[in-house]
């Protein structure tokens, strides 16, 4: 019996063996006891269906709202799932008094799980800065089960003891000083961004990003730091990277602060499967600052593969 909560309720049942929902294209899921939110952008898969699948994996701090958009944009082309990781946007609710690890091998079978649940067997994968790592444990792990993907974003570190443990210091307190009433402060957006970006975001998607931040789950914010930037990931992360047999595009921004385009350069060149594009006069989020060019670049890189399902003939004509 699988868990869904749409709106204030609570729904659970199953009808010959499918996972029924009220509204599927928004809704809840339990994952390891943490309601987990999705939500589909444009038509809601269903098995009859022979447009592919995208999974979009958002970034620390954030939620999939950033993600819309772009999600949008390849609509015509994929059912487009968006959801918010363990203790991010609005599955921030984490139950009172359990001991949670944050590795980030853990949020990826989250989304194993997600995916069961939704009987998604096959996929396309399109992760953003921590949710890259995330799903590059996730290609490594299930291969099998992701046609292609796109890493927004990502690249490969060298430890720094010194530097990390300031890091450290300084997240903890970001993370603890986060009182709701900032949202109020005019222009706080602006600044809040402004390291994370080359150009400038309408007002309204910079708003968004700071609610998601102030949202975040203390435990989750901050283990997911500890997590992912540590002497650990400096030594598994560049051996994902070797690993990956799912053919992998890397979007970097020229400009990203966040992680560096040469860091990405450093990760292509551990594997052929990995394309690297940079897109010029952009930082860590291009899909949005630019994202017409973070379209074709994907479009480009996917098009084998849709040009060779549109050249399908369609299932209910094949004797």
């Amino acid at each position: 019996m699988i868990g869904f909560r749409v709106g204030m309720r609570s729904v659970n049942w199953t009808i010959g063996g499918a996972m029924v929902s009220l509204h599927p294209e928004q809704s809840y899921i339990t994952i390891n006891g943490v309601d987990h939110y999705y939500e589909w952008v444009g038509t809601p898969h269903s098995p009859e269906s022979s447009k592919p699948v995208m999974v979009f994996v958002h970034g620390w701090g954030g939620s999939s709202r950033y993600w819309e958009s772009t999600a949008r944009s390849l609509g015509d082309r994929f059912h487009c799932l968006l959801y918010d990781m363990r203790g991010f946007g609005r599955s921030n609710r984490l139950p009172e008094g359990e001991d949670r690890s944050y590795e980030l091998i853990e949020y990826a079978e989250d989304l194993a799980i997600l995916l069961d649940t939704l009987n998604l067997d096959k996929i396309y994968l399109n992760a953003h800065s921590m949710g890259a790592s995330v799903a590059a444990i996730f290609l490594n792990r299930y291969p099998e089960r992701v046609e292609r993907a796109i890493l927004t974003c990502s690249g490969i570190f060298e430890y720094d003891e010194k530097s990390f443990n300031t890091f450290h210091k300084f997240s903890r307190y970001v993370v603890m000083f986060r009182p709701k009433w900032m949202a109020k402060l005019p222009l706080i957006h602006k600044f809040f961004m402004a390291r994370f970006l080359h150009r400038s975001l309408p007002s309204p998607v910079s708003r968004a990003f700071l609610e998601d931040f102030l949202l975040a789950d203390f435990g989750a914010a901050y283990g997911t730091v500890l997590t992912s930037v540590s002497k650990e990931a400096t030594e598994w992360f560049p051996k994902e990277f070797k690993k990956l047999t799912v053919p992998t595009l890397l979007v970097a921004g020229e400009y990203d602060q966040i992680i560096p385009a040469d860091m990405a350069k450093q990760a292509a060149t551990l594997n052929p499967n990995v394309q690297l594009e940079i897109l010029n006069n952009t930082a860590h989020f291009p899909m949005l600052e630019d994202e017409k060019m973070y379209l074709q670049r994907v479009l480009k890189f996917l098009d084998r593969d849709l040009s060779a399902a549109d050249s399908k003939p369609p299932s209910d004509a094949i004797a």
